[in-house]
């Protein structure tokens, strides 16, 4: 019975989820301790669950004003979930791609070790964790020190400057879209000492510890990166500079966003969103002001995500770029699907399909249940919120803090299944592969 259980617990599908559980039950309690929150009213359950929940999944929502509703005290039991939920979140993702690949066949092994060996040592997971560990706050620390020496030149004590920076700083590495401002950041939207180290970080976030490790390799070049690495950087810069042409066109003339600015002024704010509406979530303009156009936009890039094993959420880049090269070698007649001139393999097109259609129908399903929950809200508003949730956002067009009790849960379970459910759901679909000895007869059905 012993050894029954302690199988039952090593299996990665079971571990991980047990452990965010874990790390959400604990900032649960402390979020509901007197000390964490301001003045003599209590925190209710469902408020500090949901915070807890977005803090460890990092995903940003919030129900109650961070810097209002939570001391000191309260604020730092965030900082340490979303670090700590940051942090696990991806090496929890390459512990996981460890455990399967040792899992796989040795032809399998040989090929997995020829694309991701580069940047990832597969025989020493140590060195793995520490490397991500490390890299994670070097990263923060140097965000932070440039955002204290700013916040201090907008009046701030040295105390509150640094607390300000460290804060923001691993908020936005770790996509957590968490911040100890009511606003945002919409009163430093035009500030590049503020707005872009944040972007920074969240862009290095969003990449992925595969290929930050495969980029920072001493004598590696860029044409031994895999093709992973290369889909990843690529997809990423279209992503970024598609966003931001977007958002131009669509907020340029809107008085309520970027129109309040002179026109040298729309740029930053433009960069800002497009670099966090893919992962951290923060935000210099009001969400809810947006245009339908750029909500749209919003929601499509929300959809899409940062990079595997990385601190974002959604699809992931690969995953959309592999979906839009199998379009492409579908349209042009292409026996083979190939990118960077080496051929996709067919159970990574099925994964990605699969991936990209299980996040479309729980989408769906939750964006269907809102309805349901709040027949007073337009469809644009809970489109949003829904996809935020899922992929682990915290944009919002502001009516968070307005939802009923079942809305508040329904986004809790979102922003839960939606953080472990990629890594988890990847990591099953590898264990579970198999070979026939057999196969059954072709057929070919009417498509389109």
């Amino acid at each position: 019975m012993i050894d029954r259980v302690k199988a039952f617990f090593r299996h990665p599908a079971r571990l991980v989820p047990l452990i965010f559980l874990a790390a959400i039950t604990a900032s649960t309690l402390l979020l509901m301790l007197p000390v964490s929150h301001v003045g003599t009213a209590t925190t209710r359950f469902t408020d500090a669950f949901f915070t807890a929940t977005s803090a460890v999944s990092v995903t940003g929502l919030a129900v109650v004003d961070t810097p209002v509703h939570w001391s000191r005290f309260g604020q730092f039991v965030i900082m340490l979930s979303f670090q700590v939920g940051g942090l696990g979140i991806m090496t929890s993702a390459v512990l996981v791609g460890l455990l399967v690949s040792s899992r796989l066949g040795l032809r399998t092994k040989l090929m997995t070790r020829m694309e991701i060996s580069q940047a990832l040592n597969l025989g020493d997971v140590k060195a793995v964790l520490l490397r991500t560990v490390a890299f994670s706050l070097v990263v923060e620390a140097a965000a932070a020190l440039v955002l204290a020496i700013r916040f201090s030149a907008y009046g701030f004590s040295p105390a509150e400057a640094v607390w300000n920076g460290v804060f923001h700083a691993v908020s936005s590495f770790n996509s957590a879209g968490f911040s100890l401002f009511s606003d945002s950041l919409m009163s430093y939207a035009t500030d590049p000492w503020i707005c872009l180290p944040l972007c920074f970080a969240t862009i290095l976030g969003g990449l992925g510890m595969p290929v930050i490790f495969e980029m920072t390799r001493r004598h590696w070049g860029r044409r031994q990166w895999s093709v992973h690495t290369k889909l990843t950087l690529a997809g990423s810069a279209v992503l970024l500079a598609g966003g931001w042409i977007a958002f131009l066109m669509f907020e340029w003339s809107n008085p309520a966003t970027f129109g309040q600015w002179p026109w040298y002024d729309r740029i930053l704010p433009a960069f800002f969103q497009t670099s966090m509406v893919r992962a951290a979530g923060l935000n210099s303009v009001d969400i809810g002001a947006m245009r339908e156009d750029s909500q749209l936009a919003s929601i499509i890039l929300m959809f899409i995500g940062g990079g595997s094993a990385s601190t974002a959420g959604g699809i992931k880049v690969t995953t959309f770029f592999v979906l839009l090269l199998v379009i492409w070698a579908e349209v042009r007649g292409e026996p083979d699907v190939t990118a960077f001139r080496h051929r996709i393999a067919p159970p990574v097109i099925r994964q990605a399909l699969t991936v990209a259609l299980v996040y479309v129908a729980c989408n769906a399903f939750g964006v269907f249940l809102m309805q349901r929950f709040e027949p007073d809200l337009q469809l644009m508003p809970i489109m949003f919120e829904v996809t935020s949730a899922f992929a682990t956002l915290g944009q919002s067009t502001g009516i968070t803090d307005d939802l009923s009790e079942p809305s508040k849960w329904l986004l809790t379970i979102a922003m839960y299944t939606g953080r472990i459910g990629p890594v988890l759901f990847a990591a099953s679909l590898a264990l579970r592969s198999r070979h026939r000895m057999y196969r059954y007869p072709e057929a070919r059905p009417l498509v389109g």
